[in-house]
């Protein structure tokens, strides 16, 4: 039987996340520091490792790299991943470069192009915030979701930490499912993600439905990841909302 870390994970950030993280179970935010305890915080912890790759080597050697005709960005990704990612059970290391892979995704320089001028560079912390949280849920080869945080459902989540309404929470989800990510951004997704072991792959069906994404290894059941999300994401949706301390409007 394979014994699962509990302890506690504790990681200094390069940016102060916001303190009102502090109001999901098992968080606790001081500036840059952020404690999370598994046995609270997740809804679902059966894996204590993950797969990573050093931030600065993918900066080096594949941000850059160009697909062909014979060669695609998602196989420069897989190749890289292949060569370059290894497990670690330092959940610390994970956050730490989950945050390099949003702040690069989600930085304000996109903000032009977005054609949704309500959506400001605060909304984009909230979403580099979340998207970090949220590489420490995981998703197995055979499709079985191991690691359900309440940042798997980030739009739930950041209505709770940052006060926002339905509309915003729901506009933020559009931004995240697809708003952000042209085929430009896409690519840029794909190689930023290999970082993380693998490529962003979201909950939701055809609209933004609150369901959120997580990080899955190339080669996952899409299938079985499909039913597995399915038959916990309304409770554990609703349990995050619960969390609210005003209700929205």
């Amino acid at each position: 039987m394979t014994t699962i870390d509990t302890a506690a994970i504790t990681v200094v950030l390069p940016e102060a996340f916001d303190e009102r993280w502090s109001r999901l179970p098992g968080i606790q935010v001081d500036g840059r520091r952020i404690s999370i305890d598994p046995t609270e915080y997740f809804f679902r912890f059966e894996s204590s490792t993950w797969l990573v790759a050093d931030w600065e080597l993918v900066k080096a050697e594949l941000l850059d790299v160009e697909e062909t005709t014979e060669s695609t960005v998602e196989q420069l990704a897989l190749e890289f991943i292949r060569t370059h990612a290894k497990p670690t059970s330092d959940a610390a290391r994970v956050l730490a470069t989950a945050y390099e892979v949003y702040a690069y995704l989600f930085r304000d320089e996109h903000l032009a192009g977005l054609g949704l001028p309500q959506i400001t560079a605060e909304h984009l912390l909230m979403l580099r915030q979340a998207a970090t949280l949220m590489a420490l849920n995981k998703v197995e080869l055979d499709g079985h979701i191991s690691n359900v945080g309440p940042c798997w459902f980030f739009p739930a989540a950041t209505s709770v930490v940052f006060d926002l309404d339905d509309g915003m929470g729901r506009l933020l989800d559009e931004v995240y499912h697809g708003g952000w990510f042209n085929e430009h951004r896409r690519i840029e997704s794909i190689k930023a993600h290999a970082a993380l072991g693998g490529r962003l792959v979201h909950g939701c069906q055809s609209v933004p439905d609150q369901t959120g994404g997580v990080v899955a290894p190339y080669g996952a059941s899409m299938t079985a990841f499909r039913d597995d999300l399915a038959s916990f994401k309304a409770r554990w949706i609703e349990q995050v909302y619960a969390h609210r301390v005003t209700p929205a409007a």
